[in-house]
């Protein structure tokens, strides 16, 4: 009897981990676009991501890219920046972000500095991202 007390208490363990949510995945209700501080953290980006009045975009290089990105983001590499601009739009927040949070740090003192006004810097960066748990692809 007690083995049979001791396992179903392990199943409910096991049944109340796997389907809760972590605070570092849990969604954020209702993240208001307007009052945004300038540098968010992942868990206010992961409940951005998939907005249809937000993009996100990822600064690095290609090939940093191409070993892992959040799901849904954009590749402008920093150096191409300048030359993209015309592709970072102005009717929706953007959410910038590259490995640590530096250069897409970089990225939005250069947009402010042309005139944008919807851009927030992720903080902590892809590194940040995935040590919260959150999904990369």
């Amino acid at each position: 009897m007690k083995k049979l007390l001791i396992l179903l208490s392990l199943i409910a363990l096991f049944i109340v981990a796997c389907g809760s949510q972590t605070a570092s995945d849990a969604p954020v209700a209702d993240v208001d676009v307007a009052t945004l501080p300038d540098t968010i953290d992942v868990n206010t980006a992961n409940a951005l991501r998939g907005r249809d009045d937000v993009v996100l975009i990822d600064v690095r290089e290609q090939w940093e890219y191409d070993e892992g990105h959040i799901p849904g983001v954009e590749l402008i590499p920093i150096n191409e920046v300048p030359a993209r601009m015309s592709e970072i739009p102005t009717d929706k927040t953007v959410v910038l972000t590259c490995r640590t949070g530096n250069r897409s740090g970089q990225v939005f003192d250069f947009l402010t500095q042309n005139g944008f006004d919807n851009v927030h810097n992720m903080e902590g960066g892809i590194v940040a991202w995935q040590a919260a748990g959150l999904p990369v692809e």
